[in-house]
């Protein structure tokens, strides 16, 4: 797991632009705390920052071979968890190691098969290679979009890097917003290939883009396909249970410390009493953490969203499961603490507007930072599996939108809300919604599959393609601020193909959420677990953390001259940061959330934003 970044000019000697190339790799610093390195040869030019988690000290970057023809360069974020098959079948092709690492396998990988190493590989990865006998970079981003990749193409050739960060800190990059990079910021559509930045694109899940003297292109070397499943439901069962205990196996593989993240809900449990059972056979215990608030056990309110608090639950896996646990416990002034939102700003590039769930989010990863390099999350098993409450309710069944935008709407309002009247008639969000969603609705129907069905299998590919790519960015960056690998078992293309083609009648064969991964895991887990409702990522219910809210939005509004206020409408900050109890308004903390925020990106990007 590391940061990496380049720079490719067809029409310079890069050799001589140490100094860019440098700022470009130590942006990422956070990301690789245990190495830095860089590689220039003609047009081309790498930076890599390493976080060592395989083969500490061979897996150096950038890696390079001189081979007939010319130089082939690599650098590489992420993990290949079948790595080991891997080498074996280059060794037998001819092939010879030098190191224990991953990362020379993809190398000569690539060596072997070019861009279809791609279709090879299973786990988490963002990598690009520069192919010196053809003069070409090849960029390769993982199925899922676990590991995050972008390029910003130039007059005569690209700028690349893992953040957006790595990409702006070239003068050939400007840091401007229009507004459509606003629209994706207020609607969470996820649009493929979108970065926000003008100028700055994606590279899509699933692809390879390739650059060389003629331009750029792209392909696509995996989709979420529609198949028959033909299993019945103890077969299904039995799958889906060999997969996970596979997919566990493999992730567990590391030469540092690893840990699990336990919120006691059916996703995190599973995952950490497998993890717990698969090292007991090597005698020893998987540590456990989760994420809590100071009072929050014992003065839980329940409501539509959250009806019971996580601890009790947490509490009961880690001693079902014999782990050796420890509470992240945090108070409402670290979670409100200014300098902590600048931190989160820095690591997203972004103010993507998850308040409290950020900064607690990142305070848990540095706490299990302390103790571990590595650590298993229970993330994307809810749209692997249908977890969400939108999954049953009817409206957002129906809805011709995206469904989590009816669920979130109907309990936390529009984030349009916070924004000019005149500023939101120019974005025209929900126009941009339904846009969007008519791009992602196309999905391929089996022959014969019910309108109910269907119905269900678009719901199914909207969240594995639009929702969970943002759930994943957040973990990827707030993990990586704290040099932290967070590796997600649910995402392994195996079980995210093979459950997306059950049925909705097999996945909710019992009418509750995620029936087949329930029963998959129930010898694992203790009974409280198992009856468990879905309930959402923690927010801390102390009212002092909306208080230091308005607090801030009046330090904010004593400076009325802040570019802020071109964004979003002063009147309705006013009225939210003058509230008694904000708490009983979700507009009046998200709201102030959001527009705190938005105030501290643009004192910390200063990004030029063009509103005609």
């Amino acid at each position: 797991m590391c940061g990496i970044t380049g720079w490719v000019s067809f029409d310079r000697d890069l050799t001589a632009e140490g100094p860019t190339l440098h700022a470009m790799t130590e942006t990422m610093a956070c990301r690789g705390p245990d190495a830095r390195g860089t590689w220039a040869e003609g047009p081309a030019a790498l930076g890599h920052r390493r976080l060592a988690v395989i083969d500490l000290p061979g897996g150096r970057q950038p890696m390079s071979l001189t081979v007939p023809g010319g130089t082939v360069a690599l650098v590489y974020s992420g993990e290949a968890y079948n790595f080991t098959e891997l080498r074996r079948e280059l060794e037998g092709r001819g092939h010879r190691f030098t190191t224990d690492s991953d990362t020379e396998v993809v190398l000569h990988g690539y060596l072997e098969w070019g861009d279809a190493v791609a279709e090879r590989l299973n786990g988490m990865y963002a990598f690009a290679v520069w192919d010196g006998r053809h003069d070409k970079l090849v960029m390769i981003r993982d199925r899922m979009g676990i590991k995050p990749f972008y390029y910003h193409p130039t007059p005569d050739g690209v700028l690349f890097g893992s953040e957006p960060k790595a990409v702006l800190a070239n003068p050939l990059a400007r840091p401007r917003v229009s507004l459509d990079g606003l629209r994706e910021l207020f609607v969470l559509v996820k649009t493929p290939g979108h970065a926000i930045w003008d100028g700055m694109r994606e590279v899509e899940p699933g692809t390879v883009v390739t650059v060389d003297r003629s331009g750029l292109t792209t392909r696509a070397y995996w989709r979420l396909e529609t198949r028959p499943h033909t299993d019945d439901r103890d077969t299904t069962i039995a799958t889906v249970r060999t997969l996970l205990d596979d997919i566990v196996r493999r992730q567990l593989v590391a030469d540092v410390p690893r840990c699990t993240l336990l919120s006691g809900g059916l996703d995190s449990s599973v995952m950490t009493a497998l993890a717990a059972r698969r090292l007991a056979e090597d005698g020893e215990k998987v540590r456990s953490f989760a994420v809590d608030f100071v009072g929050q056990a014992d003065h839980f309110v329940a409501d539509e969203l959250r009806g019971t608090p996580d601890t009790p639950f947490v509490h009961d896996v880690a001693g079902y499961a014999g782990t050796d646990h420890r509470d992240i416990v945090l108070d409402a002034d670290s979670l409100a603490d200014p300098v902590l939102r600048d931190q989160v700003i820095r690591a997203r590039d972004l103010p993507a507007g998850f308040g409290d769930m950020d900064t607690s989010l990142l305070l848990l990863f540095r706490a299990v930072r302390e103790k571990s390099t590595v650590a298993l999350s229970g993330e994307s098993a809810d749209e692997v599996f249908g977890g969400y409450l939108q999954f049953f309710d009817e409206e957002a069944r129906a809805a011709d939108t995206f469904p989590w935008l009816v669920h979130m709407g109907r309990h936390f309002g529009d984030d349009s809300d916070v924004l000019r009247p005149d500023l939101a008639k120019s974005l025209d969000l929900a126009g941009y919604a339904a846009d969007g969603f008519r791009a992602a609705a196309r999905v391929d129907r089996l022959e014969g599959e019910s309108d109910f069905e269907y119905r269900m299998r678009r719901m199914s590919h909207l969240h594995l393609t639009r929702f969970v790519r943002a759930l994943l960015d957040r973990k990827d960056r707030m993990s990586m601020a704290v040099g932290l690998e967070v590796r997600v078992p649910f995402c392994d293309h195996r079980l995210v193909e093979y459950v997306y083609n059950a049925p909705w009648a097999l996945k909710s064969f019992d009418g509750r959420e995620k029936s087949l991964l329930r029963e998959a895991a129930a010898d694992v887990l203790p009974r409280s677990v198992y009856d468990r409702v879905k309930s959402p990522y923690p927010s801390t219910q102390d009212p002092r953390y909306a208080r230091a809210l308005q607090d801030q939005a009046k330090d904010l509004l004593s400076r009325p001259s802040h570019r802020v206020f071109d964004l979003v409408d002063r009147d309705r900050v006013r009225r939210a940061a003058e509230r008694e109890a904000p708490v009983g308004s979700q507009w009046a903390r998200r709201g102030l959330e959001r527009t705190l925020d938005l105030a501290r990106w643009l004192d910390l990007y200063t990004p030029e934003l063009d509103l005609s």
